[in-house]
């Protein structure tokens, strides 16, 4: 039944203040306790992660809330771990609400465990086992534990491609960092299998397509299998070549400032050649670097390909946001400790109460670096 509550009491606190209990009840003295109001308050603190328990009494008119503390993390040790510092893992683990004086969640301490097994297989460890033991201690504390087992590091046994004409399997194979191993492997390490090195080979392949006119170039996937005792990597990657363009026109637009054809002799990429997206990139920021000599220090550059599919040919337009023309109001010098400002404003060429120049920025750097 409904009532005005009179007075509340809490109990079964150890850590946690009243007035945090408080804090998170939907109903105060001298409001009326409903039963609607006892569900939503028992969800209320059970969604702090603070309680494993919650119970809602009632003794005349006096509110009666009843907690269980869940018990709070006293520290955290690994044991067989050496890949990682276990001081970063302890840093990561704490932003995802793992940490010594936190209140221990077997949901959070199961994804962490999760979390780490990962980890260990982004590094080629696939065997990795991870075994949590959680040990109880006074004052409702518990330890953790995580146990390691980081076992050895797969090896790849074969690098296949699929859907490769133009070029051989051994020469894209010759341009990843990831090999299938060879006498000089016992130094070199190209044969152990990491997600990042991977992840980076596919980028370099990528690279050497678009760089030979392939600008519809795409990998359409990547299958990493594993042998059942996970000591072997099978890599196969899906491939889907397109077919190579030349430029047939490179023109700006945007905001020219006057300065088209200085813009122009920027160019490295030009009509006739195959397309390139290293020369694009190099053009776009010979550009960019011009337009921040003469004070437009956030220029934007941006590429707008027209695809010719019937000719093989690609129109290029670089559409030029120039932005605003920056004026330097103040030059300030940090991180000098045994160089007074006097003697690195000697050598600067950017002024103050001057139009931002990225040229004389960078005269200016290396001459302070000299």
């Amino acid at each position: 039944d409904s009532f005005v509550v009179k007075d509340i009491r809490i109990e079964g606190l150890q850590r946690v203040e009243p007035g945090t209990v408080f804090s998170y009840l939907p109903v105060q003295v001298g409001e009326r306790f409903t039963p609607e109001k006892a569900a939503d308050s028992i969800k209320a603190l059970y969604a702090t992660g603070f309680f494993r328990d919650v119970q809602i009494q009632a003794q005349g008119d006096v509110l009666i809330v009843i907690v269980d503390e869940r018990p709070t993390i006293s520290r955290i040790e690994f044991t067989g771990m050496k890949e990682f510092d276990p001081e970063v893992v302890r840093k990561s683990l704490r932003s995802v609400g793992v940490a010594d004086a936190r209140f221990y969640d077997k949901a959070l301490i199961d994804k962490a465990e999760q979390e780490l097994k990962r980890q260990y297989v982004s590094k080629g460890l696939f065997a990795a086992e991870v075994v949590t033991t959680v040990t109880p201690g006074a004052r409702n504390q518990v330890a953790i534990f995580f146990n390691i087992d980081e076992g050895p590091v797969a090896k790849i046994k074969e690098i296949n491609f699929i859907g490769n004409k133009v070029f051989s399997e051994s020469t894209l194979r010759s341009q990843m960092q990831l090999q299938t191993g060879g006498w000089l492997s016992w130094y070199s390490k190209d044969n152990l299998y990491s997600k990042q090195k991977l992840t980076a080979d596919l980028e370099t392949i990528r690279s050497y397509y678009l760089n030979r006119g392939y600008l519809e170039f795409v990998i359409e996937s990547t299958q990493v299998s594993i042998t059942p005792d996970k000591r072997d990597i099978y890599l196969t990657i899906s491939i889907r070549e397109g077919n190579k363009f030349t430029v047939k026109n490179i023109s700006l637009a945007g905001e020219l400032l006057g300065k088209e054809k200085e813009f122009q002799s920027l160019l490295t990429i030009k009509a006739g050649d195959t397309f390139s997206s290293a020369k694009l990139a190099e053009s776009t920021k010979a550009i960019a670097e011009k337009l921040g000599s003469y004070g437009y220090a956030f220029a934007v550059i941006n590429p707008q390909p027209d695809i010719r599919r019937d000719l093989n040919e690609v129109d290029i337009t670089l559409v030029i946001d120039a932005g605003r023309r920056v004026y330097v109001r103040k030059v300030e010098i940090t991180g000098n400790s045994k160089t007074r400002d006097l003697v690195i404003r000697r050598e600067m060429r950017q002024f103050e109460s001057a139009w931002f120049d990225s040229e004389k920025i960078r005269i200016s750097k290396e001459r302070i670096g000299r």
